[in-house]
């Protein structure tokens, strides 16, 4: 086991990742240079021997360590010297791919709508596969992987921001500019209105046989037709009775 960091060892530790190098952790600090504490913290414990990290060690470092290298404020943390922050600008030479994940729950709604913020201002992607998994894992503990076409992206008016080295923003990507798996069978049915997916239970349970809809919509429908065949069968019998000068 990894020995534990000194509030001077972490404190050197976060100063590089909040003022130098947070695109190599995968974060995205926002234009004053804040980000979430809890988004650092997730970054930290992705870290060899840093998983026990959590708020009090970044407060004990504020009340012990002289001259601490960060500030925080409303949950929010950030690095008092920012000179060498990467900064967030207007993207050019785009790999032909970049990467992003999407939450199980929202693999549906991205099919069909597109990919949206998570946890950020705009739509992290990374042009690493790796680092794209590293980053979904931080609000999903399995994924959903898209594979996003830069070229097609543009041709739609979609602009890329550079957060770093490796790591792009956008504010969404449409439908037709990215690939990803589709959805699992049982979520398909999960989207089928409710007496579809009854029905199809019914039938699975007694194959080679038929299901009867016992819903009132259905059940009063025969009720009707049933009273309609009473009402003829007694009209016709009266016509007989009538022809035949039958009174009973």
């Amino acid at each position: 086991m990894a020995a534990k960091h000194s509030p001077k060892q972490l404190s050197k530790l976060i100063a590089y990742v909040l003022g130098k190098a947070p695109d190599e952790f995968g974060l995205v600090p926002a234009e004053d240079g804040f980000l979430k504490v809890k988004d650092l913290l997730k970054a930290l414990w992705e870290e060899d021997g840093l998983r026990h990290v959590r708020e009090s060690h970044l407060n004990e470092i504020l009340l012990t360590v002289p001259d601490a290298p960060f500030e925080i404020r409303d949950r929010m943390i950030r690095s008092i010297n920012r000179e060498g922050l990467p900064g967030i600008r207007q993207a050019e030479n785009l790999p032909k791919l970049l990467y992003a994940c999407v939450r199980r729950k929202a693999h549906g709604f991205a099919l069909e709508k597109g990919i949206f913020p998570v946890g950020h201002d705009r739509v992290v992607l990374a042009a690493d596969p790796e680092m794209a998994v590293r980053i979904g894992r931080r609000f999903d503990a399995s994924p959903i992987m898209m594979i996003v076409q830069t070229a097609k992206c543009l041709e739609s008016g979609v602009s890329f921001f550079e957060a770093g080295d490796g790591l792009f923003l956008a504010d969404s990507i449409p439908t037709q500019c990215f690939t990803g798996p589709p959805l699992p069978k049982e979520k398909i049915l999960e989207n089928k209105p409710q007496k579809d997916k009854d029905v199809e239970a019914a039938e699975e349970r007694t194959p080679g046989s038929f299901f009867v809809d016992f819903s009132p919509q259905k059940q009063r429908k025969k009720k009707e037709y049933r009273k309609r065949e009473k009402d003829i069968a007694w009209k016709k019998e009266r016509k007989r009775k009538r022809e035949t000068g039958d009174k009973w």
